[in-house]
């Protein structure tokens, strides 16, 4: 098993509206966002040849910070740890203490992580609980066509945007006894997409609190093998 902890830097274009008395302008700033993040290699990468599928993982606010090892205490990262022969590379962005997941900077890291690794372009997955829930609405609905597969655990978003990502694979997973994240969050999401005419699943746990709708997903759902169905064409 590989496993390497990074220093990303991702260049962003932000496009900001100028004062103007004579006409309309556009000024184009470029902003260097510092984003620390971890990554598992694969034992089937290799630098040339056929590329290995990629999982994005947000986590939730628990994990910010600067030790970069709190974001391996669930999901992918934490599985990756332990399972020599999970066959994706998992790279897991931190965010400092009180930030949020801003889509913009996400999408600059992917771009960067494309250019760096040797992956399979069709097969780029992207999932996060609760405060990392809501950053993969918001990041899937915003640029879809990064990604073959995507399932926000307990999170959220803004359901008018949903119907951008209709062609998605979406799954979702929420605990309906969920006190930090309701269920309605989720469930909103979820029937806007419906409405759009999406592909998406919805695994609601009758019994299951906050915690326990990542614990189903990442373990005994299927998920991993479920993102392996889908490839973009």
């Amino acid at each position: 098993m590989k496993r390497r902890t990074l220093i990303g830097l991702a260049a962003l274009l932000v496009a900001l509206p100028a004062l103007a008395k004579s006409r309309a302008r556009k000024l184009i700033s470029t902003v260097t966002a510092r984003t620390s993040y971890l990554v598992f290699v694969p034992k089937s990468y290799a630098a040339k040849g056929p590329g290995v599928p990629l999982i994005l993982f947000l986590h939730g606010s628990g994990e910010r910070g600067t030790d970069i090892e709190k974001v391996k205490a669930w999901g992918p990262p934490a599985i990756a740890e332990k399972d020599a022969d999970f066959p994706f590379l998992v790279v897991s962005p931190q965010l400092a203490d009180g930030e949020a997941w801003h889509a913009l900077a996400l999408k600059g890291l992917l771009d960067q992580l494309l250019a760096k690794y040797n992956v399979d372009r069709k097969r780029v997955y992207l999932t996060g609980l609760s405060l990392g829930g809501y950053g993969t609405w918001d990041l899937a609905c915003r640029y879809p066509d990064y990604f073959a597969a995507v399932a926000p655990i307990c999170g959220g978003g803004i359901a008018r945007a949903a119907g951008s990502m209709a062609a998605l694979p979406t799954w979702v997973f929420h605990g309906k006894k969920d006190d930090a994240v309701p269920e309605a969050e989720s469930a909103r999401m979820v029937d806007a997409l419906k409405a759009a005419g999406g592909d998406v699943k919805y695994t609601v746990l009758p019994e299951g609190g906050h915690v326990d709708a990542w614990v189903h997903a990442y373990d005994k759902a299927g998920l991993f093998a479920w993102f392996l169905e889908h490839a973009r064409t």
